[in-house]
């Protein structure tokens, strides 16, 4: 008979919980997870899943203990699996250590595995219990959970914008609205998500790289590049092409785009993905679609304005991430934050939940979601 979550087993949990976010950018397209083992109430092995294909946490963790793990307690975040993936099942190191009990953090969320795991361990006599800061869990893998249950990448809107919500003036320059330290900031979340989209109009106005940039930090995974361009505007020496077989460069055209063009860039390493598209307009459904088949499971959207007012109002963004700077433009054809379609009263304003702030020397970051549930 499985026993109730105790005050004890949360504090083992929050300790996996922070080992698991070690693995961000790391681990996808698989989720990021932590493990403790824990016997006589001492912690005498913990792991997390380092990289993709590597070893699962559980795996990690059991071998930390050494011999400690009979009788021991084994606290996870996610389900342990039961199928032969990259790597053999979590279930048979479980068993092979004698781990007594299990404690889960949430359950697979893969509608054709959950449960799995958990129930093969109960049938051979390991106590589990499972919903241990399961919200907390669930929030540390939303774009795999989303990904493996819609088949549909997380994605992320950013942008940086002065106080009266302008993201340029009325030239289209922007460089730079937030500081040195925001920037930083949002060259992390490049480095910890799949994929990065702009449209056109800013590939054009300001000719950006879109490639993570941290100093110091040798490891950082590079996101795949994406743009939105339905008539292949872009030129051929712009940074991004030049940059093509350096740093994966996709371009989202639709299916009546310049054939000539697309063997230029093609040749020059652009991966070409023609979708259908409206009034020159890439249909967001499907972008979305053919990104997750491809395992695309985050993606952050950093601009412009049209682009980030379409998903919002299509409700295709799960959340934002905006730098506000204290600065006021008053420019009256600055281009805005979002550009949505008009709206007569206040009372149709679209909501947004869970707001955070954080402060990145004078400028402020707002986060947030625009679902009041999470996945």
């Amino acid at each position: 008979m499985d026993q109730a979550i105790t005050a004890q087993d949360l504090l083992f949990m929050k300790k996996a919980l922070r080992l698991a976010s070690k693995g961000a950018g790391r681990t996808s397209p698989n989720p990021m997870v932590g493990a403790v083992v824990v016997r006589d109430n001492e912690v005498v092995g913990e792991g997390y899943h380092r990289f993709v294909g590597g070893p699962h946490a559980e795996v990690n963790a059991i071998e930390a203990a050494g011999d400690r793990t009979p009788g021991a307690v084994l606290y996870v975040t996610l389900e342990p699996c039961n199928h032969q993936g990259r790597t053999p099942p979590c279930t048979r190191s479980i068993l092979d250590a004698g781990i007594a009990r299990v404690v889960v953090g949430m359950n697979d969320p893969n509608p054709r595995v959950c449960g799995g795991g958990a129930d093969h361990l109960r049938q051979r006599g390991i106590v589990v219990d499972s919903g241990a800061l399961e919200r907390e869990c669930r929030l540390l893998n939303q774009p795999f959970i989303k990904h493996v249950s819609t088949g549909l990448p997380y994605v992320t809107v950013k942008a940086a914008t002065t106080l009266d919500g302008r993201i340029a003036t009325s030239s289209g320059h922007s460089q730079w609205i937030s500081n040195e330290q925001s920037r930083r900031h949002a060259h992390q979340l490049r480095c910890n998500l799949d994929g990065i989209l702009v449209g056109i109009e800013t590939a054009l106005s300001d000719d950006p790289l879109l490639t993570a940039r941290l100093p110091g930090r040798r490891n950082c995974r590079q996101p795949v590049r994406i743009l939105l361009d339905s008539r292949l505007r872009i030129p051929m020496n712009s940074r991004l092409v030049r940059t093509a077989r350096e740093v994966p460069f996709w371009i989202a055209c639709s299916l009546e785009a310049d054939e000539k063009k697309e063997r230029k860039l093609a040749e020059a390493g652009v991966n070409i993905l023609r979708l259908p598209a409206k009034n020159h307009r890439i249909d967001l459904v499907g972008l979305l679609r053919e990104l997750g088949k491809r395992q695309i499971t985050s993606l952050l959207v950093e601009g412009g304005a049209s682009v980030l007012g379409a998903l919002i109002e299509e409700g295709l963004a799960d959340d934002f991430c905006f730098f506000y700077a204290p600065k006021i433009l008053g420019d009256p054809e600055g281009i805005p934050l979002v550009r949505g379609r008009p709206r007569e009263k206040m009372t149709e304003a679209l909501p947004v939940y869970d707001v955070k702030v954080r402060r990145f020397g004078a400028d402020v970051m707002l986060t947030g979601r625009f679902r009041e549930t999470i996945y």
